[in-house]
Order: C-alpha cells, then structure tokens, then sequence
C-alpha cells in the first residue's frame, strides 16, 4: 500500500491544492518501508494532474488536511481513498492510519468560504 500526503516540510499541508511536493509513503505489514518525496510545483491547482501525479506514483490513499471539491472528485475518479482534515507530523499521520486511529473530519475548503488562498 502507499500513502501520498501533502507536505510542508516534515508537516501535513493544510492546503491540498497549494502543495509544492507529496511524500508518498510505502507500507509494508503495518510498517513504513519507504518514504520518497515527489514534486507538484508545476500541478498546483490542477486536480486532474495531482490525481494522476498521486496515482502513477502507486498511492492508493491520500490524507490531508483541507482540500476542495474538486480535488476530493478528482482523486476519488482515481480510485483514491481521501482522508481529510489531518493535521502535524506526516510520518504520526501515517502512524494512526497504520493503527486505524485516524478519522476522516470530511474538512473540505471552497473559494469563496473562509478558506483564502494567500
């Protein structure tokens, strides 16, 4: 199984759509195996480009923190499971998903709530 997440550093990036790179994280018998970090400058705000940059590179679940409509449709047309509304640590993320402890919070972001581009 893989994991792709967007990140900010060793954190999860609170906008999906702004991510400039995913770690997309290999799990083997309830275990992280592999974490490689691939780039998304050139994707931002390109659901059908991010959905195809996530599956060509093998996830099969994406967890996130905010992230729009469009973006959830466009994975899921993938065939992504979409976690939302995560938040911290990529790898702690990774961790309660692993051991079934992370929830989806059904977060999701739109241009014109209070959720600002900056």
């Amino acid at each position: 199984m893989k994991i792709a997440i967007p990140n900010n550093g060793n954190m999860v990036n609170q906008h999906f759509g702004m991510s400039k790179s995913f770690v997309i994280a290999t799990i083997e018998d309830k275990k992280i195996v592999n974490i490689e970090e691939v780039s998304a400058v050139e994707l931002a705000h390109q659901h059908e480009g991010l959905a195809n940059l996530l599956a060509k590179n093998g996830a099969t679940v994406v967890i996130t923190g905010g992230i729009g409509g469009g973006a959830i449709s466009g994975l899921k047309q993938n065939g992504l499971e979409v976690i939302t509304g995560a938040s911290g640590e990529y790898k702690q993320v990774i961790e309660e998903y692993i051991n079934g402890t992370l929830t989806d919070k059904h977060v999701t972001c739109n241009h014109t709530g209070e959720h600002h581009h900056q």
